[in-house]
């Protein structure tokens, strides 16, 4: 059957069909811009190597987070400790008594109690520094060795009670000893005062000296010597005093002098401008009433 002799209605329907047939996407119009260029998107898929070491990176990155801040809390105590004994420190030095000296002394004390005892046996060797420390820094810096002594005693008494009450006990029991020391010294000092004057009257009954004035009048004129020293003293002082007020004195007078000056003239000025205003009013005639 050849196209030539078919029907033009069959021809169409033939067409018609096919065009039906064909899909949309080759019935539509191509366009005449170039179609744009499609996103490709790569996946990544790491190897395991890879993976392993992102676990030991974190792990490390974690485990030095943590030291680092270990270590800034103990930078931080170990600053607040600074604090504490600076402020304590400074707490337990007098302000109005210096170190330098004090120190000083009762460090060369220490030395000297060291190079004393060198050729001795160990107990001396070893106590007498320390001791001869204390000695010094209570005669050289005694409000600042009284602070530490207490502050000592305060720290005994928190943490070792039993310890303090015992300090306690012994430091009671040495004072009780010295005051009955010093008790015994007053008495054999009067008993050896009597002793010897009762001696001196008897030698003054025997011998008819007068020992007994003679010491008398010595005593009498070491006093009257130590009251001239001490009107002396006084004297001086008085002196001094005169002194310092009379360069007080020349100093204001020294500073007082050109402030008068200055006022003098400023006063002068003054005058000057008040003479110059008043003469032309002096000068003028005067007006007459018509």
């Amino acid at each position: 059957m050849s196209w030539a002799r078919m029907p033009r209605r069959t021809l169409l329907a033939a067409a018609t069909a096919v065009a039906v047939s064909l899909p949309d996407s080759e019935r539509e119009k191509l366009s005449i811009y170039p179609a744009p260029d499609q996103d490709i998107i790569v996946v990544e898929s790491p190897t395991e190597l890879e993976r392993q070491i992102g676990i030991a990176r974190r792990a490390a990155t974690r485990v030095f987070n943590d030291t680092h801040s270990q270590v800034q809390g103990v930078i931080g105590k170990w600053i607040g400790i600074e604090q504490a004994v600076e402020s304590r420190v400074k707490s337990l030095v007098a302000p109005d008594e210096p170190l330098t000296p004090g120190v000083l002394y009762a460090g060369i004390a220490a030395l000297s109690g060291s190079i004393l005892t060198r050729t001795r046996g160990l107990p001396l060797r070893i106590l007498a520094p320390p001791t001869l420390f204390v000695l010094a820094a209570q005669q050289f810096i005694p409000k600042t060795s009284h602070n530490v002594a207490t502050y000592a005693g305060e720290l005994e008494e928190r943490y070792t009670p039993g310890l303090a009450e015992k300090h306690a006990i012994g430091r009671a029991h040495f004072a009780m000893t010295v005051a009955r020391a010093q008790e015994a010294w007053e008495q054999g000092r009067a008993h050896a005062g009597e002793t010897v004057g009762h001696a001196l009257r008897r030698v003054q009954e025997t011998t008819g000296l007068k020992v007994g004035e003679a010491i008398g009048k010595g005593r009498v004129a070491a006093l009257e010597a130590e009251g001239k020293v001490s009107e002396a003293s006084k004297e001086v002082l008085a002196e001094v005093k005169v002194l310092e007020a009379k360069e007080v004195a020349s100093v204001v007078e020294s500073k007082a002098e050109p402030v008068l000056e200055n006022a003098k003239e400023e006063v002068k000025e003054e005058a000057k401008v008040v003479e110059a205003k008043v003469e032309p009013a002096q000068n003028e005639e005067p007006k007459r009433l018509v």
